[in-house]
């Protein structure tokens, strides 16, 4: 038990991290950079709390810069996750649903034939489902995979930056001395 409460402690940092990215996402304006500056920026603070927290001075290397990174990104898409199927459970309603008419239109401007038509009827039943009951496992399913693509990749580019910064405030320290 003593080495399961030593290894949660030092994954702490990329939950708390994780969890903070995702309660941002919710909010709508700050939603649309939450891949690209929010789970980025979490996966830095991360890095750097792990080392105020250990009190080390040791170099911060590449593998564990991307491993924070990596489960950064992972907290918070399972948070992400489960903060939008919540809010669309009890709206029974979500941006999917009400960008749904311009997705339609983007889609039949391409072209595509039989391919559109039956990329619509899926989309369409996703749709009514949510608006029925406020689920769909097919929307589930679509938010899981792309937050976990995106927020793991630009999690472990976070996480690199937070490397960077953490090794550069050692090297200053070292060239004060």
């Amino acid at each position: 038990i003593k080495k399961l409460k030593m290894n949660f402690k030092k994954y702490l940092p990329t939950l708390v991290c994780g969890f903070g990215a995702a309660v941002l996402s919710t909010v709508p304006g700050i939603k649309n950079f939450s891949c690209c500056l929010i789970v980025p920026g979490a996966a830095a603070i991360s890095i750097l709390l792990d080392k105020k927290i250990n009190n080390s001075n040791e170099k911060i290397l590449l593998g564990k810069s991307f491993g924070f990174g990596f489960l950064t990104g992972l907290f918070a898409t399972l948070f992400i996750t489960t903060f939008e199927m919540l809010i669309t459970y009890f709206t029974k309603s979500n941006e999917f649903i009400q960008n749904l008419p311009q997705l339609e239109l983007t889609m039949r401007q391409w072209n595509l034939g039989q391919m559109v038509d039956e990329s619509l009827k899926l989309i369409k039943s996703v749709s009514k489902e949510i608006q029925k009951s406020g689920f769909s496992f097919i929307y589930l399913l679509m938010i899981l995979s792309s937050n976990f693509i995106t927020n793991s990749i630009f999690g472990m580019i976070g996480g690199a930056l937070g490397m960077s910064l953490a090794n550069r405030k050692e090297r200053e320290k070292d060239s004060e001395l």
